[in-house]
């Protein structure tokens, strides 16, 4: 579109040309058809010729000619070096090789010291050592036979002497700690020693405190109570269908007047009037028996079911 000035749109963004539209006119191809690799069925693919099998053959190896690590290196034959080695080892001794002078000697018997290098050892012999002469112990000491008797109860049954009675006063810690207070008191000098300047608190400790006097005491009045129970005169008299039993004769029958009818309350405004609330309603419950009932019998086993298992 040409602006003012005489340019185009093109010319203004310094393109060449519009871009062209690569897929003007193709057919429209669904992407869950359309191939993952397309170029990858198309002209001739990569034939890597089949696995090869390692073998002791060069065709096993990616090499054309097997290439030695040494190439010229020397001949080494190992035993020759091995004789070297001993040959040094041999030149380090100063003296001929260790041989003893005679063979081992085989023991003959246990316990024996036949062929060994230190002989006997007198520790280790089988002689028995000097003791002493043995003295025999000292008769042992007699008694007389124990004494029958449990002991408790029983006098001269033990193996000292009776020990003798010595009496105690019942009440002695009563009269030791009044001999010991009546000395306490007679080497003080005088009464304790009382302040009064002594501080008090800011409030007195019994806020019920008072200095007026207290009013007398009010008796309650007890009332009399009567002993005797209230017994009638006479005992009641029996109905004999004429009213012969009442107290006073029979009233005469006397029409009454009818009664005007009460008239409605009217309240006033500033009157309150009570409502009470609306309590808890009712409602039908089923009882716990019946419900028992229904879950052991049902439509599935009321024909199997026996009485004796309710």
């Amino acid at each position: 579109m040409p602006i003012e000035g005489g340019k185009t749109d093109m010319e203004r963004i310094g393109l060449f040309s519009e871009m062209e539209y690569i897929t003007v006119g193709d057919k429209y191809v669904s992407p869950f058809n359309r191939p993952f690799n397309e170029a990858a069925s198309k002209n001739r693919q990569i034939l890597p010729g089949g696995t090869k099998e390692m073998s002791n053959l060069q065709a096993g190896y990616f090499d054309p000619q097997f290439a030695r690590i040494f190439e010229g290196e020397g001949y080494v034959n190992l035993n020759q070096v091995r004789r070297r080695h001993m040959m040094e080892e041999a030149k380090k001794n100063l003296a001929k090789a260790f041989l003893p002078s005679s063979g081992d000697k085989k023991p003959c018997g246990l316990g024996s010291y036949y062929g060994t290098i230190g002989g006997p050892v007198p520790s280790f012999s089988a002689q028995a050592k000097p003791k002493e002469q043995y003295m025999p112990p000292g008769k042992n000491l007699y008694t007389n036979p124990g004494k029958k008797g449990t002991g408790y109860g029983y006098a001269n049954i033990t193996i000292g002497k009776q020990f003798s009675h010595s009496s105690d006063l019942y009440d002695a810690a009563r009269q030791n700690f009044k001999k010991e207070n009546e000395e306490h008191h007679r080497l003080l000098k005088g009464a304790p020693f009382k302040l009064n300047l002594y501080p008090r608190d800011y409030f007195d400790t019994n806020p019920y405190f008072t200095e007026k006097p207290l009013p007398p005491i009010k008796k309650e009045e007890k009332k009399e109570s009567l002993l005797s129970p209230f017994k009638p005169s006479s005992p009641g008299k029996k109905p004999g269908g004429m009213k012969a039993g009442t107290f006073e004769p029979y009233p005469s029958h006397s029409t009454d007047p009818y009664g005007l009818k009460p008239g409605k309350e009217v309240f006033k405004k500033d009157d309150k009037v009570f409502h009470p609330p609306s309590g808890p309603k009712s409602r039908p419950i089923e009882s716990i028996m019946s419900l028992n009932v229904k879950r052991a019998l049902n439509m599935k086993n009321y024909k199997t079911a026996s009485l004796q298992s309710y």
